[in-house]
């Protein structure tokens, strides 16, 4: 598959290469498990992870600006059954194609942790959102290989777009190639979060204003929207104080493949630090120095 492909990608089914074309595969699931045990490339491991997140997202749609029912964790963060179902979706889809694979999920947890291939799935990040009938919610898969995260997917199903990347692919919005933006200054910066909320309960509130303080305009249009808007060059910098591996993941590469910067709030090349910054890069040594308190031009 090309990077570059449109839309129509995601509809596609599991192919098969022959020498002399590419066709449909209509064999059984137990043929197409049994390819796993060939290495997969990133485009296979792309095109089932762009698939597994439209259609999961349609799972999710269903349910969307409906009257759902919302429970409420240990960590007082919402779960609906649209959650549930989309992660189900997400892990069929995975099972099916590479039942070797571990899989990471936000509802579910983790099964095969020690694999090679593990995958990490958030099937709604941005339940808050989701369950007030605002579409600034995603369905986001990651993939990571030895310990390396290679691939992202962004897919904002109430918006219509999808923001993905794959290690040397670049990042791409809706099929157009993307990058960040070229602001090389705080006055004239965007910064995003989620919510103002919780920088407090980090420690990390006097940090936060410091910045604030700093740039040119601020907007909680936050969750996994934020981090895609720094990719695709509509805003510079966003901030998340608290942020596990499951949202995390994703996004590493989605940003670097953007030319953008991802890390924690240390300023370390991580998905398990706990929080997280994107940043176009330009602003990433700026940003960490007013965190800290230390003077930044």
């Amino acid at each position: 598959m090309a990077i570059g492909v449109p839309a129509e990608v995601y509809f596609f089914h599991p192919v098969v290469s022959t020498s002399n074309h590419t066709m449909v595969s209509s064999r059984p699931t137990q043929w197409r498990a049994r390819r796993t045990m060939a290495t997969p490339t990133l485009d296979e491991l792309l095109e089932l992870a762009l698939g597994a997140a439209k259609d999961a997202g349609d799972v999710a749609l269903r349910y969307f600006q409906r009257d759902v029912e919302v429970e409420w964790k240990s960590d007082q963060t919402p779960v609906s059954v649209a959650d549930r179902e989309a992660e189900r979706h997400l892990r069929s889809r995975i099972e099916e194609r590479f039942p070797d694979h571990g899989i990471l999920g936000e509802e579910f947890g983790a099964v095969r942790g020690d694999a090679a291939f593990r995958w990490f799935l958030d099937p709604i990040d941005g339940t808050q959102s989701f369950i007030r009938g605002v579409p600034l919610w995603g369905v986001m898969v990651g993939h990571e290989r030895d310990g390396e995260p290679v691939l992202g997917v962004l897919h904002f199903p109430a918006l219509n777009e999808t923001v993905w990347a794959r290690t040397g692919g670049g990042a791409w919005w809706n099929g157009k190639r993307v990058s960040v933006s070229s602001v090389a200054r705080l006055d004239e910066a965007t910064l995003c979060t989620t919510d103002l909320r919780f920088f407090e309960p980090q420690g990390l509130q006097a940090a936060y204003d410091r910045l604030r303080a700093r740039v040119k305009l601020d907007r909680t249009w936050g969750d996994c929207y934020g981090h895609a808007l720094v990719a695709t060059g509509r805003a510079d910098i966003m901030l998340d104080p608290v942020l596990g591996e499951c949202d995390a993941l994703p996004l590493l590469p989605i940003l670097e493949e953007a030319r953008g910067r991802f890390s924690d709030w240390r300023g370390v090349r991580t998905v398990r630090g706990g929080n997280a910054i994107s940043t176009n890069g330009l602003l990433t040594e700026a940003v960490i120095k007013v965190l800290r308190g230390e003077h930044a031009p």
